[in-house]
C-alpha cells in the first residue's frame, strides 16, 4: 500500500520520498578501513543529486501497493548502479568536475575512481539482493538486461566520438541504451516489485523508453536554449566540445551546401570556438530543429503519459504523471 503519511499533493509526496532516498543512502555505507576505498565511495554517494532514478522506482511500486520500505532496496540498489556508471563515464570522458565538485579521479586517483566504481556495482547487486525472495530471480533478469544496455550505449557513445557519419536514428538507438535503459529498468523493477501484470509490465516499460528519450532530448535542446544560471553549465557546451546530439546531427540531416559545410566542421574539427556557439544555434533554429526538438519531447512526453493512464490509479499514479511533466520542463 502506499504509505500512510503520504501527502495526496505530488510536489510533497515526492520530496518525501526523495528525503527518505538520502536518509537510507547515507546508511549504506559505514565502513571505514580501507580509506582510500570506502571514502570515494561515501563522497560519491553523498553528492547531491535529484535521486530522480529511485524516485521513480518507489512511485512505480507504489501503483501496486507496495511501500516504500519494500521497494527501497532496488531504489539504492538503481541509485548506487547509476552513480557508478558516473564515476567510470568520468574517466572515459576524462571529465574534471561532477555536480560541481571534483570528479573522484581528479580527487584521489584512476585506480582509485576504478575500484570505487568496481565496489559500488557489487554493492548495487548486494542491495537488489535484499528485496523479497519471490520477486528477487525477475529483478535480477531486469537488472542484467539493463547493464547490457548500458554497456551498449556507452559503447556506442564512443564509437560515435571518431565517426563524422553518425545518423540521428543511431543516435536515438545509443539514448534508448544509454540514457533510457535505466529509466525502463527502474520502472519495471516496480512492476516486479509489485506483481504486475504482463500487460502492466509493457506499460510500465513504455512509460520507461518515452520518459528517457524525452529526457535525453530536452537535455540536447536546452544545452542550446537554457538560460545559463538555471542551467547550470555552459550554454553551447554540447557544441564547444564538438558532441554528437540529437539538435546537431539532425541539423546536419536538414542543411545542405554552405549551410551543412558551416555545421559539418563542429564534427570534423571536433568542436566549435566559444564565440561562434550564437551564430550555431541561429543556423540550427533557422533549419526548424529546435522547434522539432520541442515537439519531440512533448511528444514522447505524452505517449509516457498515455502508457501510464493504463496503471493502476492512486496517488503514485498522479505523483508520476506530475512528475513526468515536471522532468519535461526540467523542473525537478
Amino acid at each position: 500500500m502506499i504509505d500512510a503519511q503520504a501527502d495526496t499533493q505530488p510536489a510533497a509526496y515526492v520530496e518525501q520520498l526523495r528525503a527518505s532516498v538520502e536518509e537510507a543512502l547515507s546508511a549504506v555505507v559505514t565502513t571505514e578501513e580501507p580509506s582510500r576505498l570506502y571514502e570515494p565511495v561515501r563522497y560519491v554517494l553523498a553528492g547531491k543529486g535529484k535521486r530522480l532514478r529511485p524516485v521513480l522506482l518507489l512511485l512505480s511500486a507504489g501503483m501496486f501497493d507496495r511501500t516504500s520500505a519494500e521497494a527501497m532496496p532496488a531504489a539504492l540498489a538503481v541509485e548506487v548502479f547509476h552513480n557508478f556508471t558516473l564515476v567510470h563515464d568520468d574517466i572515459m570522458d576524462h571529465a574534471r568536475e561532477r555536480r560541481g565538485r571534483p570528479t573522484v579521479h581528479e580527487r584521489w586517483d584512476v585506480d582509485t575512481a576504478i575500484l570505487c566504481g568496481d565496489y559500488m556495482m557489487g554493492l548495487a547487486y548486494e542491495l537488489l539482493a535484499r528485496l523479497d525472495a519471490r520477486c528477487l530471480p525477475e529483478a535480477l533478469r531486469v537488472f542484467g538486461w539493463m547493464v547490457a544496455r548500458l554497456c551498449e550505449g556507452q559503447t556506442l557513445d564512443k564509437d560515435f566520438e571518431s565517426r563524422a557519419d553518425v545518423t540521428v536514428d543511431q543516435y536515438l538507438h545509443m539514448i534508448d541504451c544509454k540514457t533510457g535503459a535505466l529509466i525502463r529498468a527502474v520502472m519495471a523493477l516496480g512492476g516486479v516489485i509489485g506483481g504486475a501484470s504482463e500487460a502492466q509490465r509493457a506499460h510500465l516499460k513504455a512509460v520507461g523508453a518515452h520518459v528517457g528519450r524525452a529526457f535525453q532530448i530536452q537535455d540536447d535542446l536546452l544545452d542550446l536554449v537554457a538560460d545559463d544560471a538555471r542551467w547550470g553549465k555552459t550554454v553551447g557546451g554540447d557544441l564547444i566540445e564538438g558532441k554528437k546530439t540529437y539538435v546537431l546531427l539532425r541539423a546536419l540531416e536538414r542543411a545542405s551546401g554552405p549551410e551543412h559545410e558551416w555545421l559539418a566542421r563542429i564534427v570534423t574539427q571536433r568542436g566549435l570556438p566559444p564565440e561562434d556557439v550564437p551564430e550555431a544555434r541561429a543556423r540550427i533554429e533557422r533549419l526548424g530543429v529546435l522547434e522539432e526538438a520541442q515537439t519531440a519531447v512533448v511528444n514522447h512526453t505524452e505517449r509516457a503519459t498515455e502508457a501510464l493512464a493504463h496503471l493502476p490509479e492512486g496517488t503514485a499514479q498522479k505523483t508520476l504523471h506530475w512528475l513526468i511533466e515536471r522532468m519535461q520542463a526540467r523542473l525537478f
